[in-house]
């Protein structure tokens, strides 16, 4: 049995005519599942009964065990621990902004780019998530939030568990999934997918999806305090990913985020804020500041300089928002809560 989950519409039209269905029945199941919510395949009532026989032989609905779910009263952020077929665990978050809301959507069942600051890998990777897995966690939080506060999904950031695009055949058959106006219909400029600068594969990115956001996990202006946070850039110093992100901003015209955790002492000075602005001032882009989520397996620590590093970077004519604080009672920090249960 398939996962129904797992196919985009083209790869879904091949593998109903292989079974001898019709092209345009992929079409009807596509918007039976996602613009529906249908998860039997005997309520699609414009499907012939042999169809639906042929559909049920081939193609099986997955549902993830909800081990946990926590929900932080103060800003309705509710965090899911989901426990997949093979026992293994993951996390999604979902947000509630002032346009809506937006999910947190993993990638891989831990991590293995060892980010000296992130929860996430404090387990490593077991493996890559499958397309059905990445699918179903916004099949999952829609249907609760659907049913609990009688909204829907408009937005998804692909920055959970994992780093995207080490999965990236999984992750742009979910996507392409997403932004399917016959399937889940998310606007491409409504998901943001976020690497640490996995530089090889980030104008492969780029040319499959043009419209979709890049975002790029930062948290350092120079190559001697990232090299020491984030292990990725021993192999993709800074100038490596520049160099590419010049020419991802040439072809696409695109509005770049960075992202920037401050930690205390390490990267928050005004000389790190400077330095920031010269690596990124040629590049059409806005500073994502983001405030520490301590952990206790971590040393680090929440800067208190944020207010004076944005107020350099705005005097230096960079855009800069800060993220809001969420989550911040029901460790929605990336793998927190998946770590508590893994010891």
């Amino acid at each position: 049995m398939k996962y129904i989950y797992s196919y985009d519409l083209n790869f879904l039209e091949v593998e109903l005519v292989k079974l001898g269905l019709k092209k345009y029945n992929a079409t009807q199941v596509f918007e039976w599942i996602y613009k529906k919510g249908i998860n039997n395949f005997e309520l699609m009532n414009n499907i012939n009964k042999s169809s639906i026989k042929i559909l049920q032989s081939n193609f099986n609905f997955f549902r993830f065990k909800i081990k946990q779910t926590l929900i932080d009263e103060t800003d309705e952020t509710t965090k899911f621990l989901f426990e997949l077929a093979d026992g293994e665990k993951i996390e999604t978050v979902l947000m509630k902004f002032n346009y809506g809301y937006s999910i947190c959507i993993s990638t891989q069942v831990g991590c293995n780019m060892g980010c000296k600051f992130c929860a996430s890998g404090l387990l490593k990777m077991k493996r890559n998530l499958e397309t059905y897995e990445i699918v179903e966690q916004f099949m999952c939080v829609n249907d609760y939030l659907v049913k609990n506060k009688s909204s829907k999904i408009s937005n998804i950031v692909v920055m959970g568990i994992g780093e995207p695009l080490n999965n990236y055949d999984n992750l742009s058959m979910a996507l392409r999934i997403f932004i399917d106006h016959h399937g889940i219909g998310i606007g491409s400029r409504h998901i943001t997918v976020s690497t640490c600068g996995v530089v090889n594969r980030i104008m492969t990115f780029a040319n499959d999806f043009p419209q979709i956001n890049l975002a790029i996990s930062l948290h350092a202006s120079n190559d001697k305090v990232r090299n020491s946070i984030m292990p990725i850039n021993q192999k993709y110093n800074l100038k490596c990913l520049f160099d590419v992100l010049r020419k991802y901003h040439k072809q696409n015209k695109r509005k770049i985020t960075f992202e920037y955790l401050l930690l205390k002492d390490i990267n928050d000075s005004k000389t790190d804020a400077l330095e920031l602005v010269k690596l990124i001032k040629d590049l059409t882009c806005y500073v994502n500041l983001i405030i520490y989520n301590q952990i206790s397996e971590h040393s680090f620590e929440k800067s208190i300089n944020e207010h004076e590093f944005a107020k350099i970077l705005i005097s230096k004519g960079i855009n800069v928002t800060t993220r809001a604080e969420k989550g911040i009672k029901i460790n929605a920090a990336c793998g927190q809560l998946r770590a508590i249960h893994e010891n």
